[in-house]
């Protein structure tokens, strides 16, 4: 069983930071991708930043040159530095990974139960 833990959401005022991060544990063998959606009010979940094992990264040209998505290797742990936020960014943010497990050596998507960022004008 795999679990994915955020933290670091909160409230901040626009032009603010904040830093997310998400620790994957569990029977992992290999993680592939780790990254970022949200999902704001009636809006559908979005990509927000995903950096895969090589170090290539997807990121939304909407945050791009805002926010920095990096990775622990050793600590399983993806993290979003947000910088410059603004209204638009509040949403409920959810950690992803893509990775393989001991008892089903193929990849599989695992998500966070998700952490508000709200971000007052």
């Amino acid at each position: 069983q795999v679990q994915l833990v955020e933290s670091g959401g909160g409230l901040v005022q626009a032009g603010g930071s904040l830093r997310l991060s998400c620790a994957a544990s569990g029977s992992i063998v290999s993680i592939n991708a780790m990254g970022w959606y949200r999902q704001a009010p009636g809006k559908q979940r979005e990509l927000v930043a995903v950096i895969s094992d090589g170090g290539r990264i997807n990121q939304a040209d909407s945050v791009k040159g805002r926010f920095t998505i990096s990775r622990d290797n050793a600590r399983n742990t993806v993290y979003l530095q947000m910088n410059s936020l603004k209204s638009a960014d509040t949403a409920v943010y959810y950690c992803y990974d893509r990775l393989a497990i001991a008892a089903m050596p193929l990849l599989n998507d695992y998500w966070g139960q998700g952490t508000q960022v709200t971000v007052s004008s």
